[in-house]
């Protein structure tokens, strides 16, 4: 099966890349956005993921891997909500900004560019590796 690859949002004053890298993951829930609930649905174990840091920052700032796949999330009292689990995998070298992406006329008509509230998105694999080049960062 072909990899696939994602970008997750998350604010880091709730929960940063070093609080993910600290606890060496987590379990990624609290979704409550029915197109991100079906974006994490469809994630496979070993996907990459970028971890993006929204509101403050807004620039991507690691990878991390699917380490289990789409379960029941948890934290739902009500609703059919997924959650998944994300290890960390490594740190981009160089941040890539909202600003050097959106500039970027490879990546200006991504779903982070083009549906910004979206906090679970896919991307192509073009756009994934396109986003590491930018960060200097090598797989």
């Amino acid at each position: 099966m072909a990899k696939k690859y994602w970008l997750v949002k998350q604010e880091p004053e709730a929960y940063s890349w070093d609080d993910f890298v600290g606890e060496n993951g987590c379990e990624w829930d609290g979704v409550r956005n029915y197109q991100a609930r079906n974006n994490l649905r469809a994630m496979s174990q070993d996907d990459f993921v970028l971890f993006y840091h929204s509101v403050i920052g807004k620039e991507v700032v690691g990878i991390a891997t699917v380490e289990r796949e789409a379960y029941p999330d948890p934290t739902a009292t009500k609703g059919d909500w997924s959650a998944v689990d994300l290890r960390p995998f490594k740190p981009i070298n160089r941040p890539v900004s909202l600003e050097t992406i959106k500039n970027d006329p490879q990546l200006s008509e991504i779903p982070l560019v083009r549906n910004s509230r979206l906090s679970v998105m896919p991307l192509e694999a073009k756009h994934f590796r396109r986003v590491l080049k930018l960060g200097n960062t090598i797989l």
